[in-house]
């Protein structure tokens, strides 16, 4: 009996555009200005993204376009966490002090607060005037686009 090995890179989809957005805004707010600027109707998932062997978990907000046939996803990129640090305080006495650090979604872009990622199924996209629009909000510090190609944890925007 022959034996069929599923790799990895059987599952991954690379036919979909990622753009990197810079801003301080929280992401229900910056939803609601993607939904006025660039005519979306992004919603919050019931569940946060999240993995197994990390307490960290990532908002996502999404929206299937049926007349597109395209599905867009906005996904926080950093998480707070909070860890207990054992502290010695003397020869016997230990305090479990409370930490927090920052966790990424894709660590290779840290400094980016959010990813719009938009899979149009093969179609083609106006990627620039998305781009022009988004730019143009206010509270926006940047936007640009991200090749897929080069991410290397790009297994963490596969989901649905």
């Amino acid at each position: 009996m022959p034996v069929h090995k599923l790799l990895v890179d059987d599952f991954e989809d690379d036919d979909y555009t990622l753009i990197a957005i810079h801003c301080d805004i929280e992401d229900y707010r910056l939803a609601y200005f993607l939904n006025q600027n660039i005519a979306t109707r992004l919603v919050r998932t019931k569940e946060d993204l999240d993995f197994t062997n990390s307490k960290a978990s990532f908002s996502v907000f999404e929206w299937n376009d049926t007349h597109l046939q395209t599905a867009w996803h906005l996904i926080k990129n950093n998480c707070l966490v909070e860890t207990e640090a054992p502290i010695s305080l003397g020869l016997f006495a230990e305090s479990n002090d409370k930490t927090w650090s920052i966790h990424s979604l894709l660590a290779d872009h840290s400094s980016v607060d959010y990813f719009l990622k938009i899979n149009s199924g093969g179609r083609v996209i106006n990627e620039k005037e998305i781009l022009n629009r988004i730019q143009n909000i206010s509270k926006i510090s940047t936007a640009y686009s991200v090749d897929v190609l080069q991410l290397k944890s790009k297994e963490h925007l596969i989901f649905n």
